[in-house]
């Protein structure tokens, strides 16, 4: 039984790394397409952001001495890399997938509009939106939470390499102990790192449940729609 008909999966640009130093993984980008592939063909009308992570940030620009907006525009452009990777390879796999980009790049994908991401989902593809929201000055997971809200996502998954959310960071604590389920102001409150301010709020507002699980984990995104309990379920 499925729990969700129609998500938002949100993935960071430097999952895609691997254990590389920058760029893509062929296998880790392969094992993404399969479990996206695997949710499509149970029916799931799937919406994708991709950072851009693995390839710049615009943050990291600004260090190098580029202009915020112009290294801004520069992660934007990478996102558009990872999207085309990933469509590519659910296609190769045998699945449909567009991507959508939030600014005309013709023919690099399709002009973002509901309309069209509700079209693709009636035709079973996977709909992949990149560029962001086309502003500089907004992160991938204000992203996320704009296209989840616009195309009435039950939920909001934020695929990670952690399985949930902790009481700090698991990585370097050993004492760090994991949420099984969080309200948004207790989340507020304990200052938890999940999600940037503006996306995070726009989640609350709308009433967005957001669940931080393990996507490194094969067969993870499947268990999360089929309501197994892993990850850390954020709501109101």
């Amino acid at each position: 039984m499925l729990k969700y008909k129609r998500i938002l999966l949100k993935l960071s640009g430097e999952a895609l790394m691997a254990d590389k130093p920058y760029g893509i993984d062929e296998n880790r980008l392969e094992e993404y397409a399969k479990q996206v592939k695997d949710i499509l063909d149970l029916g799931i009308e799937v919406g994708l952001v991709i950072g851009g992570g693995n390839i710049f940030r615009g943050v990291t620009g600004m260090k190098a001495g580029f202009d915020r907006v112009q290294g801004d525009y520069m992660g934007m452009l990478a996102t558009v890399i990872n999207g085309l990777a990933l469509q590519g390879t659910i296609e190769k796999l045998g699945g449909k997938a567009t991507v959508f980009t939030s600014i005309e790049m013709s023919p690099v994908g399709v002009r973002y509009s509901k309309r069209a991401v509700m079209k693709a989902f009636s035709e079973g593809e996977c709909a992949i939106f990149v560029f962001g929201t086309g502003n500089p000055y907004f992160t991938t997971d204000t992203t996320a939470s704009l296209r989840a809200v616009e195309i009435e996502a039950e939920v909001l998954l934020k695929g990670t390499r952690v399985d949930g959310v902790y009481t700090s960071d698991p990585e370097k604590d050993k004492n760090a102990v994991k949420y099984k389920a969080l309200t948004f102001d207790e989340a507020y409150s304990k200052e938890l790192k999940i999600m940037d301010l503006t996306s995070f709020t726009m989640c609350k507002e709308n009433k967005i449940p957001i669940i931080v699980f393990d996507m490194n984990t094969s067969g993870n995104l499947r268990k999360v729609l089929e309501g197994d309990d892993i990850g850390t379920i954020i709501q109101q």
